[in-house]
């Protein structure tokens, strides 16, 4: 269809394709303030988790930027996709996508973590490790609306489910980890025992963000 619409009317193409590249250069503007952000924050952890939350919230306001293919969902379980990682793996953006009735098991992250919901609309409850017993139990829950922005640490609370809360369609939230989330050695909470787990992605590829010949 794009080869036909080339040759039939060059000009409709040509702003299509101008057009792709504006909107993933919201990705590409995010993914450079952030690299600015960390690498002038060090380890200022609230420094992060407020400016980069506000970064976040400019990001996932616009419902435009990220490719069909890193927003696509499973039947069989939530999907997670690497957008970008930092080259000395100082943060990692990763696109989370969740089908009606899906969520994650009792989980922590190890590393700062801000999430914000892009689509649809996110339940997250909380846990805190119980000092007498030494396993997690349920301190609260929140939504999290499109535009929302949550936050997760050791020193901020880092213990979590989070689900999809719409029953009839799939929700979508941007996350920012200040590591290569996907290779952290974390850990699982189920049935009184702490498992080891490492979450990997869903994706062997990331985004362009790097052409610029379109707008050019």
């Amino acid at each position: 269809m794009v080869a036909v619409n080339f040759f039939a009317d060059s000009q409709t193409t040509h702003l299509v394709l101008v057009s792709t590249v504006n909107h993933i250069a919201r990705l590409r503007t995010f993914v450079q303030q952030m690299t600015g952000l960390v690498q002038s924050a060090g380890s200022d952890e609230p420094l992060i988790l407020r400016e980069g939350g506000a970064l976040l919230h400019e990001l996932v306001t616009h419902d435009d930027w990220l490719p069909e293919q890193f927003s696509a969902p499973d039947p069989q379980r939530y999907r997670q996709y690497l957008l970008h990682c930092d080259p000395y793996e100082r943060f990692s953006v990763v696109s989370f996508v969740w089908g009606p009735g899906q969520k994650t098991p009792v989980h922590d992250h190890t590393v700062w973590g801000l999430v914000g919901v892009m689509r649809g609309r996110e339940r997250c409850e909380e846990f805190a490790i119980d000092p007498a017993r030494g396993v997690p139990v349920k301190t609260g829950e929140h939504l999290i609306d499109p535009g929302g922005i949550d936050k997760v640490s050791p020193t901020v609370g880092d213990i979590h489910v989070v689900c999809n809360a719409l029953a009839d369609r799939a929700s979508v939230s941007i996350h920012v980890y200040g590591a290569n989330i996907g290779a952290v050695r974390r850990h699982i909470f189920a049935d009184g025992a702490v498992q080891p787990f490492v979450s990997g992605y869903a994706n062997s590829v990331t985004p362009n963000l790097w052409d610029r010949s379109g707008a050019a």
